[in-house]
């Protein structure tokens, strides 16, 4: 099966989850406040439609194209050319546990490549309250699914072409710890003025590709971490087949297996914008790389582009 067709297959497992866990939105006795993840105690909203969501995604993609394993569970050697599946929960639990639109079910595919690298090679990302779907696949491009009344349709996604800071629609992100929310505040200061908008919706899986169709011209967020990695991948190969593009702050490329300050753009507004990011980075000893450079990065990433 190509990816293409991998892809549809993958959409319509997203959109029976979906449509199972929008049912359960209107039902506030499945959610409740945890304390607790991955050992950090924070303010988390959880529930028991997170392990029922992966219990059924997991099922449905065994059936549809078994792999070595899951991501979230590699271990050990890794070939060239070794695939994984990487299945979320749902994203933007806030949004879901406060009725909001604005949450995703996600599913993507990881391919090694001959250096042991490992990328997202697709990703599905379904807003099911939304009636909104955005899927990609290496080399297919990205495109948007939009249910209107009786009909489907599907367009192609394309980032804006706007340049400057000025008149320019962001948007940005944040978590519930205190020291990372600060930083985001502060970037989100420091920029005050320049756009016309900074919006903060999320969640990350569908800010990324609102960036992709040009809803927004870019998106940052600090320190997303290791169970944020689901959503980042899915809408990052949405972003890469759109030609937008996605790094760290410093302009470095991302690590699939640590924290990453993320931003995403259109690819013309870096100029303008990188430097703001680069002075609040984690990793400031890195120089803020040129459009040109960072164009010539992303083109160097054999596992998308080749």
């Amino acid at each position: 099966m190509d990816l293409r067709q991998l892809a549809s297959k993958v959409e319509e497992v997203c959109r029976t989850a979906g449509n199972h866990v929008l049912r359960e939105q209107l039902n506030p006795s499945v959610i409740k406040t945890s304390r607790e993840r991955g050992g950090i105690s924070v303010g988390h909203y959880a529930s028991d439609i997170d392990s029922h969501l992966q219990q059924y995604v997991t099922g449905a993609l065994n059936e549809i194209e078994p792999h070595k394993s899951y991501w979230d569970e590699l271990a050990g050697e890794v070939r060239p050319g070794d695939r994984f599946w990487c299945v979320g929960n749902v994203d933007g639990s806030i949004n879901f546990a406060r009725n909001l639109s604005e949450w995703t079910v996600t599913v993507s595919l990881f391919e090694a490549n001959d250096r042991g690298e490992i990328y997202p090679i697709l990703g599905v990302v379904h807003a099911p309250a939304l009636d909104l779907t955005y899927m990609a696949a290496r080399g297919q491009g990205a495109i948007r699914v939009r249910r209107l009344l009786t009909t489907e349709k599907r367009e192609r996604v394309i980032p804006s072409t706007w340049p400057h800071l000025s008149d320019s629609v962001l948007c940005f992100g944040m978590s519930y710890f205190r020291n990372e929310s600060r930083r985001a505040l502060a970037t989100v200061n420091d920029l005050t003025g320049k756009p016309a908008d900074i919006k903060r919706i999320g969640p990350v899986s569908l800010d990324l590709c609102k960036v992709a169709d040009g809803t927004y011209d870019a998106y940052f967020e600090p320190s997303l971490h290791s169970w944020d990695i689901p959503a980042v991948a899915a809408g990052a190969i949405v972003l890469w087949e759109a030609q937008g593009h996605l790094s760290r702050w410093d302009g470095s490329l991302i690590n699939w297996h640590e924290a990453n300050d993320i931003v995403a753009t259109n690819a013309v507004i870096d100029d303008e914008l990188m430097p703001y990011l680069a002075a609040r980075s984690d990793n400031p000893t890195v120089s803020n790389p040129s459009n040109d450079e960072r164009i010539a990065r992303t083109q160097e990433m054999p596992p998308i582009y080749e």
